[in-house]
């Protein structure tokens, strides 16, 4: 199978999946993947998603596309989930074993207690998110108004900071770091639009991308020209990575509203469109260049 000169590394929330339903809301995103990955186009998945939501919520409408039949004639998907801590491949019969890096994952105490927290404290502002297998997430909870979510968001935060403190883990958030015994900082909070993530400070997008890229590379040749698509100033690394391992890339921003960062390589924005409309749209432009539309 000749492989298309492109390949992509995609952001779950905000490209593909809709913000507001956390599903795939857009009619021609499955489609358009499964047509690029049947025509020989590499994507993998960074997200900071659980394994759990990413089988639900992408893989089984890529499934019911037609992503079979595409992977059986030699096409290439790999899932990075929670930043780089989890990771599978995807083959014809669908998702392989889940693989997860023990070395970064948060005390089980520290599960517990954050567990508690949220159920004591936050529980009419978000869940907790039992799939996740080595970071500690909470979300919005779907139906709450995003300013009462902003609100209530800020104060876990502080908590959950002062809870990696009080157990002497060591905690970055925001601009304050308080090392452990050791003098490292080895956790931090990472907030986004509709969730906060405890986390190892090693876990990024580029780590997520680094990891997607040497599963390729064992497959075979890989493309020279990348696209990386994403909604926040962390999805910029996936590009980072590709840009400093000498490949041809472009970043897509699908939310530019919160400032397109400067970069050495070209960052693309899809008009006024934003989210999953900008990543429709950005799939959409090169199953038509790449000549893969359905006939």
């Amino acid at each position: 199978m000749t492989t298309a000169p492109l390949g992509l590394l995609l952001d779950i929330d905000g490209p593909i999946a809709s913000p507001v339903t956390r599903s795939i809301v857009q009619p021609s995103i499955p489609g358009d993947l499964v047509r690029l990955v049947g025509g020989g186009v590499p994507i993998a998945f960074i997200t900071g998603r659980s394994d759990t939501f990413v089988r639900k919520h992408v893989v089984k409408p890529l499934m019911a596309a037609g992503l079979s039949a595409a992977l059986a004639g030699g096409g290439r998907m790999f899932v990075v989930c929670e930043k780089g801590a989890v990771w599978f491949t995807m083959g014809p019969e669908g998702p392989g074993e889940v693989e997860i890096d023990e070395t970064v994952a948060l005390p089980p105490e520290f599960v517990a207690g954050i567990r508690t927290l949220v159920h004591e404290r936050f529980s009419h502002q978000m869940f907790f998110d039992e799939t996740k297998r080595a970071m500690v997430s909470v979300e919005q909870l779907p139906a709450l108004d995003a300013e009462v979510y902003r609100a209530a968001q800020s104060e876990y935060n502080e908590a959950a900071f002062e809870a990696l403190v009080e157990r002497g883990l060591g905690a970055r958030y925001g601009d304050r770091e308080v090392p452990n015994a050791a003098g490292d900082v080895p956790f931090r909070i990472d907030p986004t639009i509709i969730a906060s993530d405890v986390e190892s400070v090693t876990l990024d997008k580029d780590r997520g991308a680094e990891r997607a890229l040497s599963y390729f590379q064992e497959l075979g040749d890989v493309p020279t020209v990348w696209r990386s698509v994403g909604d926040s100033r962390g999805d910029y690394k996936m590009a980072d990575y590709l840009y400093e391992a000498g490949y041809d890339v472009a970043h897509v921003d699908v939310r530019p509203a919160d400032g397109v960062l400067e970069r050495p390589y070209r960052v693309i924005v899809e008009g006024d469109l934003v989210h999953d409309e900008a990543g429709a749209a950005f799939l959409r432009h090169w199953v038509d260049k790449l000549g893969l539309a359905a006939g």
